[in-house]
């Protein structure tokens, strides 16, 4: 618990892609690292909002019905709950912040891009 979390660190021990990393938990979120490429799914969180940190690459949010979100590195953008979105990316990783019940693909849980976060916590 006296410990930093380097992201970095915890990046570099995963290839996988839209396969998020749990490295922090604040009260009832999640703090989350994930490396991301090509085109996600549609799809919406209907409890809780859902913010991106562009840590490197670029970063599309498409958001329905709205004009779609395009990151810079150091960007953040919180993507109000019920507001179907798709994160499309270009070598990217982003930091996520959600609530501890959200399932990545949100609304959306028989996709195949559906994962179990796994817990990064403590491996640096």
């Amino acid at each position: 618990m006296s410990t930093a979390e380097s992201i970095p660190k915890v990046l570099d021990s995963f290839t996988e892609k839209w396969s998020p990393r749990l490295v922090a938990a604040i009260n009832d979120h999640h703090v989350k690292v994930a490396k991301i490429d090509g085109e996600f799914i549609w799809h919406s969180h209907p409890n809780s909002d859902e913010l991106f940190y562009l840590l490197s690459g670029k970063l599309t949010i498409e958001l329905e019905g709205l004009d779609d979100v395009v990151m810079q590195v150091g960007d953040m953008f919180v993507v109000p709950k019920g507001i179907r979105h798709r994160p499309v990316a270009e070598e990217a990783q982003i930091m996520l912040i959600e609530h501890e019940s959200t399932i990545n693909t949100g609304d959306e849980t028989s996709s195949d891009r559906t994962v179990q976060v796994k817990d990064a916590r403590g491996q640096n």
